[in-house]
């Protein structure tokens, strides 16, 4: 698993731009298989079937390992490749996306579908969020009650990240913590509860933050 990497939001980002009256719709989204980039692609398409083209490309895996661009019948490199270049471009991992163009009359050029494939790939991540995704270890600290309202302040004005808090016979509260920082995570969170409190480390996943 990757320390850390970039990826665009979870769910379906779409923004349109037009450019020399044709309309160009950027549909982007996580794909985590090829499976899943293939499936959205098929999806787009059946939904603007009667669409000019629905150009794509997508990044997969954690070096990069599926790569792929197809020009939906826009000339050779002009549409996909474009596509794909901004997600490396970009630094994204897992990304699809699907730009369609209903085409305006008004014919680009080579130069100009690059251009504009580009542009709608950019500012469609844009508008779709990107996210960082860092490796963290979940490290819980269960406390009495009455430290509640200190503990909790004192995590939230800190470098660290509240995952959630269960409210259960004594309070859990659960923390994203650097791997290389668990031991001083540990011994702060001893010196707050005066030693009251009862802390585990967790299990290890992705924490993702907006940029």
């Amino acid at each position: 698993m990757l320390p850390q990497y970039y990826t665009v939001k979870e769910g379906h980002g779409e923004h349109e731009i037009v450019i020399q009256k044709s309309r160009f719709i950027a549909h982007v989204t996580r794909a985590e298989s090829e499976e899943a980039a293939q499936e959205f692609i098929q999806r787009i398409k059946k939904e603007h079937w009667n669409a000019t083209h629905n150009c794509s490309a997508y990044l997969i895996g954690e070096h990069d390992q599926i790569q792929k661009a197809n020009d939906d019948g826009e000339p050779s490199g002009t549409a996909g490749v474009p596509i794909l270049e901004v997600l490396k471009k970009k630094h994204l991992k897992d990304t699809c996306v699907v730009i369609t163009r209903y085409f305006g009359g008004i014919k680009l050029g080579a130069g100009g579908l690059i251009r504009a494939y580009g542009k709608a790939t950019s500012e469609g991540i844009d508008a779709a969020g990107v996210v960082e995704r860092k490796l963290m270890r979940v490290v819980s600290t269960k406390i009495d009650y009455t430290w509640l309202g200190k503990i909790e302040n004192e995590l939230r004005s800190s470098i660290y990240e509240i995952k959630e808090i269960h409210y259960l016979d004594a309070v859990e509260i659960e923390a994203y913590v650097e791997e290389a920082g668990v031991q001083n995570f540990t011994d702060w969170m001893i010196e707050l509860t005066n030693g009251q409190g009862e802390i585990s480390s967790g299990e290890v996943l992705y924490m993702e933050k907006d940029i």
